[in-house]
């Protein structure tokens, strides 16, 4: 993993490795619906319409011709009809029930379709036994496909994995697989090809199509010299690209990874209901059986067999189907239209949670900002002149691959002789010391300067800073310029307009450039100079002053933000730029780099629990008129099954919304 050897820097070329645990904060809750037969394989819509079809060729002349016959000999073929019909409808249902009763699991909603249907059987109510387990099975078809749908936004992702690479050798192009190149290797890829690794382009000028990686559908136009990422698509030119991280190590394949594992973390409102079916089922169970006992012993003239009946249907429309359905299904969906959206959220919990974000921290570099740098302006000072300024500073920076040392080789412009550099040091949060030519040259920040005791003329320069000592005596300072990206501002008026109250900006950059920035974009508030063991304690002291119910998200995309990242009650990296120890760490990966997402994450956030509890109120309150009629006899099985698998229906239709 690459190590970020410049904290954002107040000009500090800080060199912090953080070394940091890639503990993750929240517990994962391994959620399995057993009536989710077939969401871990793939769907197919003719193999699940196929039994249906089976199982509606059966029950249909059965049904026509119920009322026709009332011999014998229908009764006869009434149970061979409408028997193989329940149990082609039923079986995935009542062995479910079966194995969860032999595990001591008795009180689900399997088991109230299951003695509901074999009791209608029993006091000969047939169609309506087979027509609870054929509607509910036709409900499961259409939770099949909403899932589907839902799954194929982040199959996007899934598929952007590269097949081969093309792979310059002394005999011409060789085809490879991607898992076989090493970083430093050549590739060659030709228009439609996808870019099977991270590099750098040496030669070629191209669009390249990243929708399937971000989300947006405008080309970016390519050039040598810039970094691409694996999984975008190469659309004119032919780019030939020095590879500069393996395979596994590249941010797609960390993209991959999390994607696999997005649906591990349950949301609260999943708990709780979740929790709810395990209290209300053996409630309506036993009610279930008093109703079917208790009336005919103290009311004159009623029957067995009309309050069995009664609580069969009791049972069936008790049957919490709709909401253990659609509520996952609600979440999914949310997390589906967040991945068309270029933003990866790694569980419903966390797309719960996005919804109490009261405050928003954002790291500068790379985050507000687009973390290109270009020296802007040479200072030197005490008799030294510009080119040499800028010949130490490119050559002290030499081992660095933090971007503002690259603004610095690259203003330099020359080859730069490794064996010209000796006794290389950090000097941790301030910056590098080392012998150039026999000389001891020290960068970094101004406070590099007063922690060495280096006379100089002026603490306060704005902008990005590199400033120079050569053998103890200050020799200048070179600033480096960062541009803020596009929708900076939109996003932060956007975060305000939807009531979060607090936005906030850490940075290690100094008070001048901080100050302006914050100013420019409408912070609230921020903090300069920070290392990245402040940028924790500033995080931690927020989250103390925070109202209780109240979430703190952080947004950042250094390897020295991953701490801050785990420490947040959201972290959110930059998923194109970000280092690896960001992505691993964060909650929420922004796939395009745009801090715009933040706020249409919360929104996409919103929308889904709106719709997951019009789901709860929805059928708690079809299913409480229902049972009341049921009780007084005036809904039948029919009614029932419409208030069980019908709400479930409902529900699932509305839970697919939350994708548009």
């Amino acid at each position: 993993m690459k190590q970020k050897l410049h904290s954002e820097s107040s000009g500090c070329c800080s060199c912090e490795h953080e070394h940091h645990e890639n503990h993750n904060h929240h517990h994962d809750e391994n959620h399995n619906h057993d009536h989710n037969h077939n969401h871990g394989g793939e769907f197919n819509l003719k193999n699940e319409i196929f039994p249906l079809v089976r199982i509606l060729s059966l029950y249909a002349p059965g049904v026509i011709f119920e009322n026709q016959l009332h011999n014998t000999l229908y009764s006869i073929g009434e149970y061979l009809v409408f028997i193989p019909a329940y149990l082609l409808s039923g079986w995935s249902v009542l062995k479910t029930a079966g194995r969860n009763i032999l595990r001591g699991r008795i009180f689900d909603e399997t088991f109230l379709m299951t003695v509901a249907t074999l009791g209608a059987i029993a006091i000969h109510k047939l169609p309506e036994a087979v027509g609870v387990m054929l509607f509910y099975k036709i409900g499961e078809l259409f939770q099949d496909i909403a899932v589907s749908r839902s799954r194929n936004s982040i199959k996007v992702l899934l598929e952007i994995r590269p097949d081969y690479a093309n792979i310059q050798t002394e005999q011409g192009l060789k085809k490879v697989s991607p898992d076989t190149v090493k970083i430093g290797d050549i590739i060659v890829v030709k228009p439609g090809e996808k870019i099977p690794l991270d590099g750098e382009i040496l030669q070629g000028n191209s669009q390249i199509d990243t929708s399937a990686l971000t989300g947006e559908s405008v080309p970016r136009s390519v050039k040598p010299g810039e970094t691409v990422l694996a999984g975008t698509i190469n659309k004119i030119g032919v780019l030939t690209i020095q590879v500069t991280k393996l395979f596994d190590e590249s941010s797609i394949a960390k993209i991959l990874d999390l994607v696999q594992n997005a649906k591990s973390k349950k949301a609260a409102t999943e708990k709780f209901i979740t929790k709810f079916a395990r209290y209300y089922t053996p409630i309506v169970v036993f009610a279930s059986l008093g109703v079917a006992l208790l009336p005919p012993l103290f009311i004159s003239g009623a029957t067995s067999s009309e309050w069995i009946y009664r609580a069969l249907i009791l049972l069936v429309i008790s049957c919490p189907c709709g909401l253990v359905i659609s509520i996952p299904l609600g979440y999914f969906g949310g997390i589906g239209g967040a991945a068309k959206r270029g933003i990866l959220v790694k569980g419903s919990t966390f797309l719960d949670s996005l919804n109490a974000v009261k405050t928003v921290v954002f790291d500068k570099t790379g985050t507000l900002t687009k973390g290109v740098f270009q020296v802007t302006k040479i200072v030197p000072k005490n008799g030294f002149i510009e080119e040499e300024l800028l010949e130490l500073t490119a050559k002290i920076e030499s081992h660095s691959n933090h971007p503002i040392a690259q603004s610095i080789r690259n203003a330099y412009g020359n080859n730069i002789d490794a064996s010209d550099v000796k006794d290389y040091e950090e000097i941790a949060g301030c910056g590098i010391r080392a012998k150039v030519a026999n000389k001891v040259v020290m960068a970094g920040s101004d406070r590099l300067l007063h922690q060495e005791a280096i006379a100089h003329d002026n603490c306060l320069v704005e902008g990005t800073v590199i400033h120079l000592a050569v053998d103890n005596i200050y020799a200048g300072y070179i600033v480096i310029a960062d541009e803020l990206k596009e929708d900076a501002r939109e996003a932060i008026q956007t975060l305000k307009k939807m009531g979060v109250e607090k936005t906030v900006m850490l940075t290690g950059d100094n008070q001048a450039i901080a100050s302006r920035i914050a100013q420019e974009i409408g912070i609230d508030i921020y903090e300069a100079e920070l290392l990245p063991e402040e940028k924790v304690n500033a995080i931690e002291k927020l989250l103390s002053t925070t109202e209780k119910h109240a979430k703190v998200a952080f947004v950042g995309d250094g390897i020295n933000d991953a701490p801050v990242i785990a420490r947040a009650d959201i972290g959110m990296a930059m998923g194109g730029l970000g280092s690896d120890a960001a992505i691993e760490t964060a909650d929420i990966v922004i796939i395009t780099d745009a801090p715009s997402k933040v706020a249409q994450a919360i929104q996409i956030a919103r929308k889904t629990r709106k719709i997951v509890w019009q789901n709860i109120g929805f059928a708690l309150a079809i299913k409480g008129v229902f049972i009341g009629l049921g009780i007084f006899g005036i809904a039948t099985m029919w009614e029932a099954v419409f208030a069980d698998v019908g709400v479930a229906l409902l529900a699932i239709f509305n839970a697919t919304r939350v994708m548009k």
